[in-house]
């Protein structure tokens, strides 16, 4: 079982400040013009993918929904926004009530995406959609940039678990976030607690060099964990030397030794000799885990090395590369003063975007392979029969749709990951640099 029951109750506090200035001085401007309550689509999206990757994978959504639903300004909030005279009277009596009352749709968390997929919309009043700007693009980027460097991660360890460790490598929320878009993109556990009480994720950990070096001999600290952890502990054997440590490891634990570390070094030649001294002691059911800063290139190259699992952390939290998603939140559509909708778009020359509510299909092959993603600009695209509607919707006239978030949506989202990447052409497999696996393609009407 992959996840453990999430009893406790985490309460999500008020987000309604992790957002930029201007978004609230806007607010003001539209309200002062009266266009505050014009209707209004935006949309977010990436225009690129990151250098080279194939695909990418939305993450954060669930952690969103719920942070979009705590968005509101308590007398706190009010307060400093009054005293530094960031906004006027009529804009702080505006957000005294302030609640999100529009409709959210998406792609499902999980989700494979390309340059340019409508990966959330949000329709409602200007004034409601604007100052959620900062905060949906700051969870976007942040855990889509985990997720999918997690994917590949994955990808390249097969069968193999991976083990999420990163959280001394980041900021201490980042580090909470960071585990959970993991797990969604088929990390095994985690090692942050946090992760663990909020989404009810698998935690696991034993012990770091610092234990072996309080004791007075290596053979005393292996002693005292076994005793307190049980002989399936795994045994961090690199602090000395590492033959010696395996072989004390065995002669205290036995055959029931559960594993053993390797956390420096030459790894595909170490996994490969402490392998055969396992198998020679007779503990050829204990397992060997590898850490020391491994990203998807490394476990790679481990393929042909007898180890059982991988252990992440730096590069993993900071997107192997690609510490961000590169999306971006964009006016597509308002009313104009005769409340009919018209289409709006920058036009920029190199920051173009495309005007118009949109629409998305994945479009299949008869083997059920992806061979597009195919965007409707004003309408829907017809199926041809088995393509793949891909938005979903989250929020509905201002209520959260059930089964998006907490550990049901972590547990969706990470079976929407395994069946979306099971539909890509085989070209995601490779870690080399190329093209997005399959073309965004626009269906004007």
């Amino acid at each position: 079982m992959i996840f453990v029951s999430n009893s406790a109750r985490w309460e999500q506090p008020r987000t309604s400040l992790f957002t930029d200035h201007y978004e609230l001085t806007m607010l003001q401007g539209a309200l002062h013009s009266g266009a505050a309550h014009r209707k209004a689509v935006f949309e977010a999206f990436a225009r690129r993918l990151p250098d080279g990757r194939r695909y990418g994978i939305v993450g954060g959504t669930g952690r969103l929904l719920d942070g979009i639903m705590a968005f509101r300004f308590g007398e706190e909030e009010l307060e400093f926004l009054a005293r530094t005279g960031v906004v006027n009277k009529e804009t702080l009596d505006y957000l005294a009530d302030f609640r999100f009352t529009g409709d959210i749709w998406g792609y499902a968390e999980g989700e494979a995406y390309f340059p340019n997929s409508p990966i959330l919309i949000v329709e409602s009043t200007f004034a409601e959609a604007c100052i959620l700007e900062t905060y949906i693009l700051s969870v976007l980027n942040h855990d889509s940039a985990i997720a999918s460097a997690a994917s590949r991660m994955v990808m390249a360890a097969g069968q193999r678990p991976c083990i999420e460790m990163g959280s001394r490598r980041t900021q201490e929320e980042s580090a909470t976030a960071a585990a959970r878009a993991a797990v969604i993109a088929g990390f095994d556990s985690t090692s942050n607690l946090e992760a663990g009480l909020r989404y009810g994720l698998k935690t696991v950990g034993t012990a770091a060099h610092s234990f072996t070096l309080l004791h007075d001999t290596e053979r005393d600290a292996f002693e005292a964990q076994v005793a307190s952890l049980g002989a399936g502990t795994s045994l961090l054997v690199d602090t000395y030397d590492v033959e010696a440590a395996v072989r004390t490891a065995v002669d205290i634990a036995g055959d029931k030794l559960g594993a053993v570390r390797l956390d420096s070094g030459d790894l595909v030649e170490q996994a490969q000799w402490v392998r055969q001294l396992l198998d020679d002691l007779g503990n050829e059911h204990t397992r060997i885990t590898v850490t020391s800063d491994l990203d998807e290139y490394a476990i790679a190259a481990l393929q042909s090395a007898p180890v059982d699992s991988y252990g992440v952390g730096t590069s993993l939290v900071t997107g192997s590369g690609a510490p961000t998603a590169s999306m971006v939140y964009k006016l597509v559509s308002r009313t104009n003063d005769a409340g009919e909708f018209v289409s709006v778009a920058k036009a920029a020359k190199n920051k173009t975007s495309k005007g118009g509510r949109k629409y998305a299909l994945r479009r299949l092959n008869d083997n059920g392979t992806a061979t597009q993603e195919l965007i409707g600009v004003g309408h829907r695209p017809a199926d041809d029969g088995n393509d793949r509607t891909l938005l979903q919707q989250f929020i509905k006239n201002g209520e959260l749709l059930p089964g998006w978030t907490g550990h049901e949506g972590v547990l969706r989202a990470r079976q929407r990951h395994a069946d979306s990447l099971a539909e890509l052409p085989t070209v995601v497999h490779r870690l080399h640099r190329g093209e997005p696996a399959i073309p965004t393609i626009y269906e004007e009407n």
